[in-house]
C-alpha cells in the first residue's frame, strides 16, 4: 500500500523540544535500567499525549547523573494535529518541576537531534569560599583558594582548536574518535563571585568538560601554568590534567544546528 503510506508520512511532523532540567534526581539523560532518566520521564509525558502510544525522544547528547541543562534539544516523530509551538504548552502540565520544555516547532522531516548538531556550548559554575553555600549545593562547586581570572583564560585559551583530548576524558568513554575541535573557551566572573567556564565545540568526549573545567581551576590556583596545557593535550596522559569537577556545576547551555 505505497499509497498510504505516503499519507502517513504527509500527515506525521518532526517536532524539536528545547528542555531544560534540574539533573539532582537523576541518573541523567539516556535510558537506563533501574535508575530514573530525563529521556524516560520526557517520554512518558509524550505517551500520555499520545493516549498510551510509545513515544521515541531522540536527545542531542548524553548528560551524566547530576548534570544539568539549560538548552538540551530532542526530536520526536508525531501524527498528533497540534501546532508545533503549542507542543510545549501541552507537555509541561504533565512533566515533574524540575523539567520544562522551553520551546517547541516543526522541523524539517531530515532533521535529527544529535546527527544536525553543529556544535554545543557548556558552562561550568564554581565558587570559592571559606564554607559551602547550601543554596548552591546542587547548582555549583564550591572551591577552595581564590583562582585566578587571567591564568585561568589563558589556560582556557589553550584548548581552542582541534586536537586529541585523550587526555581529558575519563575512563568509560569509547569513542570512536578522540579528537575534538573547541571554538572557544573563556571564564567569566559575576560581582558575587561565581566562576563560570563557557566552552563551545563540536563535540565532547566523557567527562571531558568537567576535566577541562578541574584544569583550568588547576591553573587559576597556580598547581599547573597555561602554558602547559598544550604539552597535557600532547601527551595524551589523563593523569597530566587537572582534577575531575563534581557533575553538579555543568550546564548544557545551547546546541547549535
Amino acid at each position: 500500500m505505497p499509497e498510504l503510506s505516503a499519507q502517513l508520512c504527509l500527515m506525521s511532523k518532526n517536532i524539536l523540544l528545547k528542555i531544560q532540567y534540574d539533573g539532582t534526581n537523576y541518573s541523567g539523560w539516556q535510558t537506563q535500567n533501574n535508575a530514573k532518566a530525563i529521556q524516560d520521564t520526557v517520554e512518558a509525558a509524550l505517551s500520555v499525549l499520545h493516549k498510551g502510544e510509545k513515544i521515541q525522544l531522540i536527545g542531542c547528547s548524553r548528560t551524566d547523573a547530576g548534570v544539568h541543562a539549560l538548552g538540551y534539544c530532542g526530536n520526536f516523530i508525531t501524527d498528533l494535529s497540534i501546532p508545533g509551538e503549542k507542543f510545549a504548552f501541552a507537555i509541561n502540565p504533565l512533566l515533574p518541576e524540575d523539567i520544562r520544555i522551553v520551546h517547541s516547532e516543526e522541523m524539517p522531516e531530515d532533521f535529527h537531534a544529535r546527527y544536525s548538531v553543529k556544535s554545543k556550548t557548556y558552562i561550568y559554575k564554581f565558587y570559592p569560599g571559606t564554607f559551602e553555600n547550601p543554596l548552591l549545593r546542587n547548582q555549583a562547586w564550591h572551591i577552595k583558594g581564590s583562582p585566578d581570572l587571567e591564568a585561568m583564560n589563558k589556560a582556557a585559551k589553550e584548548f581552542v582548536g582541534t586536537y586529541d583530548f585523550t587526555a581529558f576524558m575519563a575512563t568509560g568513554g569509547y569513542p570512536t574518535t578522540t579528537t575534538r575541535t573547541i571554538f572557544d573557551a573563556s571564564v567569566t566572573v559575576d560581582p558575587q563571585g561565581m566562576f563560570t567556564f563557557s566552552v563551545t565545540g563540536d563535540g565532547f568526549l566523557y567527562n571531558m568538560v568537567r576535566i577541562m573545567t578541574g584544569t583550568v581551576y588547576y591553573a587559576g590556583v597556580g598547581k599547573i601554568s597555561p602554558e602547559s596545557i598544550k604539552d597535557i593535550i600532547a601527551s595524551k596522559d589523563r593523569k597530566k590534567a587537572g582534577v575531575t569537577a563534581p557533575a553538579h556545576g555543568l550546564y548544557l547551555f545551547k546546541v547549535n544546528y
